[in-house]
C-alpha cells in the first residue's frame, strides 16, 4: 500500500501532506521567525475558545499528560484539595498524578457508561467545603463519553470552586467558549482535533489566578507561571521548544481556520462517526454507550461473540488493509475502539468498515455481534 496507514485513534492522528511538509524545515529556538511562530499559535488558539479577555495560554514541552500535570501543580495550591469527576481510565490518570504532586484527591467514581452528574457534584461540594478544585475529563476516551462542562463548570461557580478541564480530545471539535464557561485551566494538545503532531500540549489559564499561581509548581520545567512569565517577556520559550511540532501546529490550525473552525471540524467529526456507526452495525457491531452520551471522537464497540475472536489477530488484519484501530481501554468487557478524528472523512470511514469486514472473513467470523 503506497498510503500511510490511516490511524483511527485517539491520537496521533492522520495530518494532510500540508502539516507533514511544515516539518521539512529546521529552526532556531531563539530565532525571531520560530518566535512569531509561536505568539502566533498562541493568539489562534485564544481565539478559537473566546478567551482573549479572560485567559492566557501557555504552551508546554510534552504528551499531553505534561500539561495536566503541569496544570494541577501550578493552579493547585500545595494546602488543595481536588476533587476528580472519575468515569474512565484518563479519570484515573488525573487523579493519580494529582496525589503523586502531593495534592489531596478526591476521586468521585461514575459509571464508565454514563456522563458524570453535575447534581451528584453539588451534592459532593455542599457535604465537603474543603473541596477546592474540580477535574473534569471533557471527553473521556477511555470509553468515548462526552462529559457536560457547562453544568458542571456553573456548579463549580456557584460554590466558588476553581476547574481545571482536560479537553484534550475535545478541543477545536466539541464547542467550548470561554466567555460563556467559567474554568481555571483548560488542557488540550497539538496531536489532536487540531490534527496537528504529537509533541506539544498547551493549558489556558483564568487570568484572574493566574498572579496566585506564582512559586505553586514543585517543578521547575513544568511550571506555568514561569513559562508564561519568560514567554511574555522575551517572546521565547524557557527549554527547548520542540519546533517541528510548533510549525505543524501553526499550519494545521491555518488549515483548521480554513475548513471554518470548530463548527466545520465538529459537522465533518460527526459525518465521519455516523458513517461509522451506520457500517459495523450493518456488520453486527454494536457500540458499547448510549449514542446520547456519545462524542464523536472515539467509538468503542463490542467485542464479537464469536470464539474465534482475538484483538490481535482482528488489529493485524485490519492493519494489512491500512486501518490502525485502538485497544479498549475497559474492564468490565472486552471492547475495541475506532477513532473518528483526524484528516478523513466519510470516505475513509467506508474503507474502514470494509477493512473490518474483510478482517472477519479472515478470521472466519460471520458476525460482528456481541455475546451480550
Amino acid at each position: 500500500m503506497d498510503r500511510d496507514k490511516i490511524l483511527l485513534t485517539p491520537g496521533p492522528l492522520t495530518t494532510t501532506l500540508r502539516t507533514k511538509l511544515a516539518m521539512l524545515r529546521d529552526w532556531g529556538s531563539w530565532d525571531s521567525d520560530f518566535n512569531d511562530v509561536t505568539a502566533r499559535v498562541r493568539r489562534s488558539l485564544l481565539k478559537i475558545i473566546h478567551g482573549q479577555d479572560t485567559h492566557v495560554v501557555v504552551p508546554l514541552q510534552g504528551s499531553g499528560t505534561f500539561s495536566v500535570e503541569a496544570a494541577v501543580a501550578t493552579v493547585v495550591p500545595r494546602d488543595g484539595h481536588v476533587l476528580v469527576l472519575d468515569n474512565g481510565a484518563y479519570c484515573k490518570r488525573a487523579a493519580k498524578l494529582t496525589s503523586m504532586m502531593g495534592r489531596r484527591c478526591t476521586v468521585m467514581a461514575f459509571d464508565e457508561a454514563a456522563q458524570v452528574s453535575p447534581v451528584a457534584l453539588e451534592v459532593k461540594l455542599t457535604a465537603d467545603a474543603s473541596v477546592t478544585h474540580v477535574v473534569l475529563i471533557h471527553c473521556e476516551t477511555g470509553a468515548g463519553v462526552w462529559n457536560p462542562l457547562q453544568e458542571v463548570a456553573d456548579t463549580c461557580e456557584k460554590y466558588g470552586k476553581g476547574l481545571i478541564v482536560d479537553a484534550m480530545s475535545s478541543f477545536g471539535a466539541l464547542p467550548i467558549d470561554a466567555r460563556e464557561t467559567r474554568f481555571d485551566a483548560l488542557v488540550a494538545a497539538s496531536g489532536k482535533c487540531l490534527e496537528g503532531v504529537p509533541g506539544m500540549g498547551f493549558v489556558f489559564i483564568r487570568k484572574a489566578v493566574l498572579a496566585g499561581c506564582e512559586g505553586r509548581s514543585q517543578s521547575l520545567a513544568m511550571d506555568l507561571h514561569d513559562q508564561h512569565a519568560y514567554m511574555e517577556r522575551t517572546g521565547q520559550w524557557r527549554f527547548t521548544p520542540p519546533t517541528h511540532v510548533v510549525v505543524a501546529l501553526a499550519e494545521a490550525i491555518a488549515q483548521f481556520e480554513e475548513e471554518g473552525g470548530q463548527p466545520a471540524r465538529l459537522a465533518r467529526y460527526t459525518q465521519n462517526y455516523r458513517t461509522l456507526i451506520h457500517g459495523m452495525s450493518r456488520l453486527g457491531f454494536m457500540p458499547f454507550l448510549d449514542p446520547a452520551v456519545q462524542a464523536p471522537i472515539i467509538v468503542t464497540f463490542h467485542a464479537p461473540g464469536d470464539s474465534r475472536y482475538e484483538f490481535r489477530a482482528f488489529y493485524a488484519f485490519a492493519r494489512e488493509r491500512g486501518f490502525i484501530l485502538y485497544p479498549g481501554k475497559l474492564t468490565q468487557v472486552e471492547t475495541f475502539r475506532v477513532g473518528c478524528i483526524g484528516a478523513i472523512g466519510p470516505n475513509e470511514m467506508e474503507q474502514a468498515v470494509q477493512a473490518v469486514a474483510l478482517a472477519l472473513e479472515d478470521m472466519g467470523i460471520a458476525s460482528g455481534e456481541p455475546a451480550i
